[in-house]
């Protein structure tokens, strides 16, 4: 969803790029336009994003790494 201008504001713009050359206008015209076409998202499933923990160490070292990683707060 994008920003929603009301009818003066839009207006504003408009004066102000009115003075563009024709050129300049054809330009922002297919900016505008690209920006409206539908863009397709990728779909995230969320069984993709889960999975079983893959690791060669075992639970002891683990936790050993991250006890030593941790910094004191003095």
């Amino acid at each position: 969803m994008g920003l929603a201008l009301k009818n003066k504001t839009v207006d504003k713009y408009f004066g102000f790029l009115r003075r563009l050359d024709n050129e300049s206008k054809k330009r922002l015209i297919l900016k505008l336009k690209q920006s409206m076409e539908n863009k397709e998202k990728p779909v995230i499933r969320l069984r993709n994003l889960s999975g079983a923990w893959e690791d060669s160490r075992d639970s002891d070292e683990i936790i050993k790494e991250i006890k030593d990683s941790r910094v004191e707060k003095k």
